[in-house]
């Protein structure tokens, strides 16, 4: 490769946006593309090079840096996340009555796709044609509910809210229904819906539902309903440089050009002067470019092998449980 040893770290560890092209997109650091290099793989070498930086995580969402990767191992590992870490979800709806207007096999659909709060680590899997289920590899919700008129509304009322009872039908109507010792077990688990407040149905006096529903343990290559993660996303680190100094109106200007908070402007004696704060905010719109008289005072760039990963839940569990799964199942 045609490549002075000046600009070899450039080529190996950072992809280039420019107006009209993105350089060093492909990855080169194989054995013997550069001279004076060892890139042949080892585990101790990876090992002191990876690393993952956890920058936000709660019970909905995670996000976290992996560095010293390639994109086929990141990439790896969100499909993991997506396809292969288990989950508890509605499987099986028995349906005993149903009189509202919505079709059994639309409101069945609409029950499989609500997340389940449940500990997948606490379940076995279901056996191939068990149709019952039992204690151990499923959990069970019931769904009964009659809309009725409201005794206490007002005569002029035009209200469906005012004037039935029970005539929005939400998720937090699933109740658990244990099955054999599961009180006892999982008496503080909370098992149920992660979000009571997704609308199912709505009734009119008279309609009525009666469902059991049977909730298994499966993952998301089986169907997207068992997939922990709403969506799992990465991207690489921005890096942006500023290769003068940019003062006054273009300084106020390169900082509307960029997301908010990744260029600030700061008052050195008297001069307005801008300053990358944070490069990570970025969204490498590129709009810089499109002034002349800023596009060379900026370079930009995104970090080769820094991933930042996000990945918003849809299960309220700690998000680290996913996390761990999804190493275990990667190693």
């Amino acid at each position: 490769m045609a490549a002075t040893m000046s600009n070899v770290d450039e080529i190996r560890n950072r992809v280039i946006l420019g107006e009209f092209d993105i350089k060093n997109v492909h990855t080169t650091d194989y054995p013997g593309n550069y001279p004076g290099y060892d890139d042949t793989w080892n585990l101790q070498k990876f090992q002191k090079n990876f690393r993952i930086d956890v920058v936000q995580m709660d019970e909905t969402s995670l996000e976290f840096d992996m560095v010293g990767i390639d994109a086929a191992l990141a990439n790896a590992f969100r499909r993991i996340l997506l396809a292969e870490v288990p989950t508890m979800a509605v499987e099986k709806v028995l349906i005993y009555n149903n009189t509202s207007i919505i079709q059994d096999e639309i409101l069945a659909h609409r029950l499989g796709l609500i997340p389940i709060k449940a500990d997948p680590r606490l379940f076995e899997y279901r056996s191939a044609g068990d149709e019952e289920g039992t204690e151990i590899d499923t959990i069970q919700l019931q769904l009964k509910i009659k809309c009725t008129r409201n005794p206490r509304a007002t005569k002029d009322s035009a209200d469906p809210r005012e004037l039935y009872l029970n005539h929005m039908v939400y998720s937090k109507d699933m109740k658990w229904a244990p099955i054999g010792n599961q009180a006892d077990v999982f008496a503080d688990a909370n098992i149920g819906p992660v979000h009571g407040d997704i609308l199912l149905a709505q009734l009119r006096p008279g309609q009525e539902l009666d469902i059991v529903m049977h909730c298994v343990k499966g993952i998301g290559q089986d169907h997207a309903k068992f997939s922990p993660v709403a969506t799992a996303s990465y991207r690489l680190l921005p890096e942006i440089t500023l290769m003068e100094t940019v003062e006054g109106e273009k300084a106020e200007r390169l900082k509307r050009c960029f997301s908010p908070g990744v260029i600030e402007v700061e008052n050195h004696g008297g001069k307005v002067v801008a300053k990358v704060v944070n490069s990570r905010l970025d969204t490498c719109s590129r709009e810089v470019l499109r002034h002349d008289d800023l596009k060379n005072a900026v370079k930009l760039a995104r970090v080769r092998d820094h991933f930042i990963c996000r990945y918003p839940g849809n299960l309220d569990i700690t998000m680290f449980l996913f996390l761990e799964f999804a190493c275990c199942k990667g190693a």
